[in-house]
């Protein structure tokens, strides 16, 4: 995919008004960051601040190609993630086929920076929404487009602008199976069948391949979970197959679509065993990947070790890379300290994990590893309440690091993210566009 250079937006300058940003400068590039020499261990940055390591982070961009090569899949990370166009980039630069999104902002973001081939992963539903894509159809005839469908109604609706836009080539669709209890998606193969029938019917649109999301499955244990995130995706295949079949999709590529970050491995093989007669594309959608974490994905990748621990070993595995850092606030208490940032700076679906600690004025060469029994209990606002030992040296005005858990609620509390070298000198600066 090509992005167009004429058509990439510029990113606004860094100033006071952007978290994390020192107060003490008017404006700063983004091209720029790396000339003022900010480091956070220095204290030149205020805090809280979110950071990305910039080693691990391309490390992780490693491990994920090395995987797509091995696996001959394909990616279009999900841009809702961290709603970057810089990390974008990289990810394309990567060999990454499309750009996922989910809601019609993250798509006028996309196309703002120029990228030219977009996977919505949803219904596109809405008039505002709907005429901004069958305007950008029209008038951009590279651009490429897809999106989900799993409502007749919504079939009708797509069919009915597509052929009042007169585009002139068919808008693409793939048909969304869900599964009993779970989010979107027809939850029956007929039902989908129905409706994989009135796409290839109606003129306008076009059916481009299947799509299922097996990312929220939980069951009481890894291996029940495993048995129904399978199931899923044989069912996918049975669908497939059967669209091909009767002769359903749309000329070219048929594309097999599922989430994949916490099922690299499953989606590979579950998904590459449809038998089409037909060029297929599997085509992974994991956006968490880049940064990983230090919680939710920690939890997957154990997992994954569990049912194929070559993957998830390979390369050294995926490594987190973002983090959180805040001031030591107060020590009310011997076996207690509040750290000054809260729900407002972090993920919290679940809570952080304190990774490294460092006293500006101490005399230490570089953060030290938090030991065992720093737990933190809850967050406000802008607080976190983390339990200690008593013995803790921890105090006032000390430095501590923490892990997050969920990229995806991480990134949309900063506009302006660091990335750091390992002795947290700033290299640079993305912004985000949530």
């Amino acid at each position: 995919m090509t992005v167009s250079a004429t058509a990439k937006a510029a990113h606004p300058s860094l100033s006071p008004l952007d978290k994390g940003v020192p107060g003490t400068i008017s404006e700063v590039t983004i091209e720029a960051v790396a000339d003022q020499r900010w480091s956070l261990l220095r204290e030149d940055i205020p805090l809280p601040a979110a950071v990305i390591k910039q080693d691990a982070l391309r490390h992780n961009r490693e491990w994920m190609k090395s995987f797509l090569e091995d696996s001959g899949m394909a990616l279009a990370p999900h841009g809702k993630t961290t709603m970057c166009p810089a990390l974008f980039d990289m990810q394309l630069d990567d060999g990454a086929w499309a750009i996922t999104v989910a809601t019609a902002h993250q798509l006028q973001v996309a196309r703002a920076f120029g990228y030219s081939r977009i996977f919505f992963a949803n219904q596109l539903i809405g008039k505002s929404a709907i005429d901004y894509v069958m305007r950008e159809l029209a008038n951009d005839p590279a651009f490429e487009f897809f999106c989900l469908v799993d409502d007749l109604s919504n079939v009708e609706a797509l069919a009915s602008a597509a052929r009042a836009a007169t585009l002139g080539r068919p808008m693409k669709v793939l048909v969304e199976l869900g599964y009993v209890g779970g989010r979107t998606g027809c939850r029956t193969v007929e039902q989908a069948m129905t409706l994989a029938r009135a796409v290839h019917a109606s003129g306008t649109l076009a059916l481009a391949g299947i799509e299922g999301f097996e990312g929220l499955i939980r069951g009481s244990s890894n291996t029940e979970t495993l048995a129904q995130v399978e199931s899923l995706l044989g069912t996918m295949v049975e669908l497939a197959e059967r669209c091909a079949s009767q002769q359903l999709f749309a000329e070219g590529t048929v594309l097999l679509s599922a989430g994949g970050s916490s099922f690299f491995d499953v989606v590979a093989t579950r998904l590459s065993a449809a038998r089409l007669d037909r060029k297929t594309r599997i085509l992974l959608r994991s956006g968490c990947y880049i940064t990983h974490d230090s919680v939710l994905y920690v939890r997957a990748m154990d997992a994954m070790r569990e049912r194929n621990s070559t993957l998830a070993d390979s390369h050294g595995g995926l490594e987190p890379a973002l983090e959180v850092w805040a001031y030591v606030q107060s020590r009310p208490e011997a076996e207690k300290a509040i750290v000054g940032f809260g729900k407002r700076d972090i993920s919290y679906d679940d809570l952080p994990v304190a990774l490294s600690w460092y006293r500006p004025d101490g005399g230490m060469t570089a953060p030290q590893p938090v030991p065992a029994g720093y737990v933190v209990t809850r967050l406000n606002d802008q607080h976190c309440h983390l339990s200690l030992p008593a013995s803790s040296p921890l105090r006032v005005g000390d430095l501590i690091g923490f892990g997050i858990s969920h990229p995806c609620l991480t990134f949309d509390k900063w506009r302006v993210i660091h990335l750091v070298d390992p002795s947290y000198r700033v290299t640079g600066s993305i912004r985000t566009y949530f």
